[in-house]
């Protein structure tokens, strides 16, 4: 009899252990595929971004240095690793883009080109699909990590390697509410 009670409680415990284990495994496996999608998004964003330059260029002779600040960004967003390096990197990158697109606003020819439109419009869209990506991506970051905190199942994640996942965090400059100036002076 004790022999079936002990065999019944390894059966559990081990059964329960290769469930918690292929839980997390499945958890982290979408962390991952989350990831990826949002890498996807920026890189298409990236790959937008020296069209646009190239596109805006010719008129806007006079403001190379804001030119060159978004190539400078999208260089360093397209070299980062990680999330939180990737974060801070598109960071800049959007504050660049968001400088660009205010002086875009000085130049009437560009803003009746229909290639600028149009990529203005493509990176509209793919920053609407990176903020969908990001907020999958976050949801599924606080899944995994709560997982691993919740007892009983912290005591096997530590004890097989497995870690938090980082959030794909705004920078702080990026979370100030725009400055609206409605005014005709």
């Amino acid at each position: 009899m004790a022999f079936y009670l002990t065999l019944g409680f390894v059966v559990i415990v081990l059964g329960w252990l290769i469930v918690t284990y292929n839980g997390l495994i499945g958890l982290k496996n979408q962390v991952q595929n989350a990831w990826q999608q949002i890498d996807v998004q920026l890189k298409r964003r990236h790959d937008l971004i020296p069209n646009l330059v190239n596109a805006v260029k010719g008129a806007m002779q006079f403001e190379r240095d804001t030119l060159e600040k978004v190539i400078g960004a999208r260089s360093r967003a397209v070299s980062a690793k990680g999330a939180q390096e990737a974060a801070a990197a598109e960071g800049q990158l959007s504050q660049a883009l968001s400088r660009l697109f205010a002086l875009m606003e000085n130049y009437p020819d560009l803003k009746s080109s229909q290639n600028v439109l149009q990529l203005q419009e493509e990176l509209t869209s793919t920053e609407n699909r990176i903020g969908f990506a990001r907020q999958l991506y976050n949801d599924l970051v606080a899944r995994y990590n709560i997982k691993q905190q919740v007892f009983p199942t912290n005591m096997m994640a530590a004890g097989m390697g497995f870690g938090p996942a980082d959030y794909f965090r705004i920078e702080e400059a990026e979370k100030g509410s725009p400055r609206v100036d409605l005014s005709l002076n």
